[in-house]
């Protein structure tokens, strides 16, 4: 059984996105990209300084681009299979994104299309940069300790939990001085690293970007998805195009649970894993919590036929009784 999983902001670094141009039709697809979402996407896949893509306007749009090409040259368009691929079974069994790459898996899954995912991603990356900039927010990774404890440290120091990524990691967000004082008194036995993103994700911060979001999608025409396709409010499996795209809304401000879709993806056997471009973050999560499954992260087209071999093995396939998951 396998997943396809697209990575969140952050993930991105400088010229990632030089060796997908190589490809074929790939710079015309950025081309149209690049009209959808207003943006240089070339330039910044290219030839941008961190600095430049840890824009949140930026950044959102360039994700979503990449992991849509990625997803494209591995399984042929994102509507007809591959020809080096089997067309007799599924060629994905179950997508899922973290927080902005939930835009990539809803393309993926059929119920957005490249250019309406890519058309809203583009609004929400603006919506929450201008959310952000109305007050000084930012977010500090917290790697290791107990968890209760973790997740009491986090509520008394009036911030949020707005990524609960599992395998020890839990992500407080909020204002600048509350993450100042909380790294003055970190939870026992753990570690704190502050995020290079510019403001506080999935808290209530950014209510001002549902909103906008939400008047952008409201004349979108979300169609069911093709594929199991997992939710970062619960992990859930959302059988209805309309429910994820209200999900894609009001996740802006609501905590990712990456925990829960993991825990999901236990539950359903999964026994292979491929990430995305710019990927690494979840096949990291993965190797700790879904020990024992295959994963492939897909970061230059080298991989990509790695990637079908692995759907040729695993797509389609149920777990064998008995298989050992975690999560």
């Amino acid at each position: 059984m396998l997943v396809i999983v697209a990575p969140g902001q952050g993930a991105q670094v400088p010229g990632f996105l030089s060796p997908w141009l190589e490809l074929s039709g790939v710079p015309e697809q950025f081309a149209a990209w690049s009209e959808v979402t207003g943006l240089d996407l070339v330039r910044y896949g290219t030839e941008a300084d961190a600095d430049e893509i840890r824009d949140t306007a930026v950044a959102q749009p360039l994700l979503v681009s990449a992991g849509l090409a990625a997803a494209s040259a591995i399984l042929g368009t994102l509507t007809t299979p591959s020809p080096a691929l089997p067309a007799d079974r599924a060629l994905v069994d179950a997508v899922a994104g973290h927080s902005v790459g939930e835009f990539t898996a809803a393309a993926v899954a059929g119920v957005l299309s490249p250019h309406d995912a890519l058309a809203l991603v583009a609004e929400r990356g603006r919506g929450m940069a201008d959310a952000a900039a109305r007050t000084e927010t930012g977010m500090t990774a917290v790697l290791g300790g107990v968890r209760e404890e973790v997740l009491q440290a986090v509520a008394d120091a009036g911030l949020t939990p707005a990524n609960d990524n599992g395998s020890g990691q839990i992500v407080a967000a909020g204002t600048t001085e509350r993450l100042a004082a909380f790294a003055e008194n970190p939870p026992a036995r753990a570690r704190l690293r502050p995020l290079s993103v510019a403001g506080a994700f999935h808290t209530e911060h950014m209510a001002p970007a549902v909103e906008r979001v939400r008047a952008a999608a409201a004349p979108l025409s979300p169609q069911d998805p093709t594929v199991r396709l997992l939710s970062n409010a619960d992990g859930a499996v959302v059988e209805r195009g309309s429910e994820y795209l209200d999900r894609l809304v009001s996740q802006i401000s609501s905590p990712v649970r990456w925990d829960s879709c993991t825990q999901t993806l236990a539950d359903l056997g999964v026994t292979a894993l491929i990430e995305l471009t710019p990927a690494g973050t979840l096949t990291g999560l993965a190797k700790r919590a879904l020990r024992g499954i295959e994963l492939l992260a897909v970061k230059t087209p080298d991989d990509i036929d790695r990637a079908t071999a692995l759907i040729k093995e695993h797509a389609g396939v149920s777990a064998p009784a008995g298989a050992d998951q975690e999560g």
